[in-house]
């Protein structure tokens, strides 16, 4: 019998990627095996056509700092920021070290903004400025409802907008734009490179785990139809919606009462260089009522090749899939006896989710094409064109006061003995892969967490402390990320 191959990754997107590099660093003699069912990597939600590229770093994601009784929340705005520079402090590793080339191939400053219309998001746009613009983590944050400031900013949100109506916006210059299709393919080229093997077409359509702790892998290979068995020590399911159907093959307690529900997605696109050239900013409004977070609306530049183009949207729709090239029959096929009480419940509390989806499901190209114009009225329909955006599969989470909730975000399940690990859930993700896979190894490799430490700390400078508690630091490390990262602002 062969050798158990150390660790095992499903799906070949950001999140393996990154979680490959982490160890290929810090375990370099482990034999690491990257399983992609499609016939390239980063074809599903880490495509930069199928994402927003958006660097989060709350900058200008309302949904990160809700308001309730009067009260504006920022402490997820700051939890996400810093998870951020996280990230941000790996990628410059592996940029100083030659495991990334050049970062203007997958990183460019482009200044992430709000917008807001009408009296009542004004006032509340201006009280969430506020409570941020002090903060060490939001430098140079600016709020405006001149509208001829704002048009400096950003014209196309300006022109040929009524005089009379209520607007403003924050700026802060130092945002990114991320494609990170380039950044996932290259990751994996590093890995490879480096020893890893990648086996693309190759779809893992059984999980089992021995008395011994080792996980036995059934691999359909899509090209040939043959198939194969192996075994692995540790297993990580970053398949996007899939990881749920994989987890749930695997049988993990954890991973019991679990459900996903699956949100598809649209956006306007254009490429034209007389419009594009007037907009150079990722500008977040606020949701419509019933709206998931992750349909939050914005009209973003998008640097792909080096070459922008705008997006507006999203336009949140429904698909059973739980991936983009999926199947019809993800979402039934995930019901399971002991997820049908929080699904139920799920469903019972968010009437107002199903609601907005059934009106986007129904909304003419006309209508479309009208929200794009309450961002930017003089849009014309011949200048656009309509995308279809990747699957997002957010988290249905047991609960034992409501028997389940939906979750928007992220949520990591691995078995408790640390030899299988999966990720399910959107936005933020990719983002904040490094911390998502730093917390990963904590969980799984908690004897060896200790000695890896040293490693980790050359990676990410500031592991275990919190830049917030410390301007200074957080000062420096800005500074000395953007440099490593190119980034002008």
């Amino acid at each position: 019998m062969a050798e158990p191959i150390d660790v095992v990754l499903i799906g070949g997107g950001i999140m393996s990627a990154t979680l490959g590099t982490l160890l290929q660093q810090l375990q370099p003699d482990w034999k690491i095996r990257i399983y992609e069912r499609l016939g390239a990597v980063a074809e599903e939600s880490s495509n930069p056509w199928n994402n927003a590229g958006t660097g989060h770093a709350a900058f200008c994601e309302l949904n990160y700092s809700p308001e309730k009784n009067g009260v504006i929340d920022v402490t997820p705005a700051i939890k996400v920021n810093e998870q951020f520079q996280i990230t941000r402090e790996f990628w410059s590793f592996l940029v100083g070290s030659g495991h990334l080339p050049e970062p203007d191939t997958f990183i460019n400053t482009t200044p992430h903004m709000t917008f807001v219309r009408g009296e009542q998001n004004v006032d509340y746009l201006r009280r969430r400025w506020e409570a941020l613009k002090d903060h060490p983590l939001f430098p140079d944050m600016e709020f405006s409802d001149d509208p001829r400031v704002i048009h400096d900013w950003a014209p196309l949100l300006v022109e040929g907008r009524s005089k009379d109506e209520p607007i403003a916006a924050t700026r802060i210059e130092a945002g990114t734009d991320v494609d990170f299709g380039t950044l996932t393919k290259d990751l994996i080229d590093q890995l490879v490179e480096n020893g890893a093997e990648l086996e693309l077409d190759s779809e893992v359509r059984g999980l089992r785990r021995d008395k011994d702790g080792l996980w036995h892998l059934r691999v359909k290979h899509l090209v040939g139809r043959d198939t194969r068995r192996e075994t692995a020590r540790f297993v990580f399911v970053g398949a996007g919606g899939w990881a749920l159907k994989l987890l749930q093959k695997s049988r993990i307690r954890e991973a019991r009462g679990y459900g996903v529900f699956p949100i598809s997605g649209q956006f306007l696109r254009t490429d034209d260089p007389d419009v594009v050239a007037r907009h150079q900013a990722k500008v977040y409004g606020k949701a419509s009522v019933g709206a998931p977070p992750m349909s939050v609306p914005h009209l973003d530049t998008r640097v792909v090749g080096k070459s922008a183009s705008l997006m507006f949207g999203p336009y949140a729709g429904f698909s059973p899939k739980f991936l983009k090239q999926g199947s019809m029959l993800d979402l039934f096929g995930s019901v399971k006896a002991h997820n049908i009480v929080p699904l139920l419940a799920v469903a019972k509390d968010n009437f107002s989710l199903l609601q907005y989806l059934i009106g986007e499901l129904l909304a003419s190209r006309k209508k479309k094409f009208e929200s794009l114009r309450e961002f930017f009225p003089e849009a014309e329909p011949e200048d656009w064109r309509l995308i279809t955006a990747g699957q997002r599969a957010q988290v249905i989470k047991p609960d034992k006061k409501k028997g389940g909730v939906l979750q928007f975000g992220t949520e990591v399940i691995a078995s408790a003995d640390g030899s299988i690990a999966g990720l399910l859930g959107a936005s933020p993700g990719a983002s904040t892969a490094a911390p998502i896979m730093l917390d990963v190894l904590r969980r799984c490799f908690p004897e060896r967490i200790g000695e890896w430490e040293p490693l980790v700390r050359r990676m990410v400078p500031t592991y275990g402390s919190l830049l917030s508690e410390s301007p200074e630091t957080a000062a420096r490390i800005q500074a000395e990320t953007s440099e490593a990262l190119g980034l002008t602002a």
